[in-house]
């Protein structure tokens, strides 16, 4: 076991360090600047290092550490529940922000920003890690070290499946996130780690269940046995269109595309009883007759 403490340790340690930088940011920049950059780079290196860490688990510690699926899955839902937690609002996933933008809730020039951040914060996660690993602090990194560069691809099954795969894991997670957008943070960061715990654990002998285009990009697109455009396909495309399918049937239309619903009509959220508007319009009626029949009667002058 003292190679999973070791990682425990290499998990809080991080999270601390990703603290700090948010932090050290929110006191030095701008509001606009750590919302859009510092936020979504300290997000997705803390969520890169430690999926990659996580990862090397997966594939190393079943025979060398002797621990099983339960392990994992358990590191996994506490890891994303302080990632929940912990982020101040950074997604740390391409598809989140592209879906805030096309729900109006961000403009083209913040996503792109967001977008960049995201990127280098995992391309940097992914160079400490790697930095980290070659230490060779337990028997884990000191293999995972060595075949690092000789990694294989994630894709497990048919080109069209393993999109199917990520387009389902990420219609789903986009479909509970949207559904829980407005609930308050202690019911909606379990809720959110148990459903990208359940999503893995049914997804990765198919894709590595990812479904995040730059943590995809970061750990796997350099490996052999897929080409870049099936990793684009399966990584990039797939999610996308989950996140598009959630966000078409969660809302019923797309607002920065277009405002008409196609799914749903607009009504009333009151109901008013058939029989009460019956009753109110003959009583309608029956006023106005009695009071022409007085006009009539007043004698003119």
């Amino acid at each position: 076991m003292s190679g999973l403490n070791v990682s425990i340790g290499f998990f809080s340690l991080v999270v601390g360090m990703c603290q700090v930088l948010r932090r050290l940011s929110r006191w030095f920049l701008y509001p606009g600047a750590y919302d859009c950059l510092a936020r979504e780079l300290a997000g997705s290196l803390q969520l890169c290092t430690t999926c990659l860490e996580l990862r090397m688990l997966v594939e190393i510690g079943p025979w060398g550490g002797g621990f099983g699926p339960d392990v994992i899955l358990t590191l996994l839902f506490l890891l994303f529940a302080v990632h929940g937690a912990s982020f101040d609002g950074a997604s740390a996933n391409p598809t989140v922000s592209l879906q805030e933008f096309l729900l109006l809730e961000s403009n083209l020039a913040t996503t792109a920003a967001k977008l960049l951040a995201q990127g280098a914060g995992m391309g940097t996660g992914w160079a400490v890690t790697k930095l980290y690993w070659s230490w060779g602090l337990t028997d884990f990194h000191f293999i995972q070290n060595l075949i690092v560069s000789e990694c294989s691809s994630s894709i497990h099954t048919s080109l069209h499946h393993a999109a199917f795969v990520e387009g389902s894991c990420s219609f789903f997670f986009h479909l509970i996130l949207l559904k829980l957008q407005q609930s308050h943070p202690m019911y909606r960061v379990p809720v959110l780690a148990a459903t990208v715990t359940f999503l893995t654990y049914a997804a990765i002998p198919f894709t590595g269940a990812f479904f995040n285009p730059a943590l995809a990009t970061a750990i796997t697109f350099h490996c052999s046995g897929s080409s870049f455009w099936d990793y684009v396909q399966v990584y990039w495309l797939g999610p996308f269109a989950g996140m598009l399918t959630a966000l078409l049937l969660y809302q019923g239309n797309i607002p920065r595309l277009f405002q008409k619903n196609l799914l749903y009509s607009h009504k009333s959220k009151y109901k008013i009883p058939k029989a009460r508007v019956a009753v109110h319009v003959e009583g309608d009626k029956l006023w106005q007759k009695r009071k022409r029949e007085k006009n009539n009667t007043e004698p003119h002058a």
